[in-house]
């Protein structure tokens, strides 16, 4: 017999199953194509405006080496969220540099949830509900489901530096 919170959680999991991953739409805002709702690494890096950017940004980004390593032992277990849009310049910028801080601390593409918002930072499908998102890229950073800091915009010294302060905050 099931309970229902077992229910509940199929249904979420149908209704996320369901929705379109990579989508893009004309965006009226920005009248251009832009990416929405839940993406993929691979989705967004091949996208044409992000690829652009990303193919210079992602190999010139040097992550500071000390800190990766005060950082390894702290992203365990962790889960993160970036809102983007594909037509942000701030997003363009930030995004491949988390990309790489990604790879080099190694944390899979399980624990990082992408959501792509359009010209007028709204996503479909309930999928921004409580996320109070007003500018982005938005890096949220979670610990045992509960919200442990946020990057928005641009970081405040460096994406790296900006985790570390956020993860050893107690």
């Amino acid at each position: 017999m099931r309970t229902i919170g077992t229910v509940i959680l199929v249904f979420i999991a149908m209704q996320v199953s369901a929705q379109k991953i990579n989508k893009t739409i004309e965006d009226p805002t920005r009248n251009k194509k832009v990416m929405l709702n839940i993406c993929t690494r691979e989705g967004l890096v091949s996208f044409p405006e992000m690829k652009e950017r990303y193919d210079v940004e992602y190999p010139n980004y040097k992550p500071d080496s000390t800190v990766i390593q005060e950082l390894k032992p702290l992203v365990v277990d962790k889960k993160i969220t970036i809102v983007l849009g594909t037509w942000c310049g701030d997003s363009k910028l930030q995004v491949p540099h988390f990309f790489k801080v990604m790879d080099e601390l190694a944390i899979s593409g399980k624990d990082v949830t992408i959501i792509c918002v359009d010209g007028q930072k709204k996503a479909e499908n309930g999928l921004l509900d409580n996320l109070n998102i007003e500018r982005v890229p938005t890096i949220i950073f979670y610990e045992a489901g509960k919200e442990k800091g946020r990057i928005i915009e641009t970081p405040a010294a460096t994406l790296e530096k900006d985790m570390l302060s956020i993860l050893t905050k107690k």
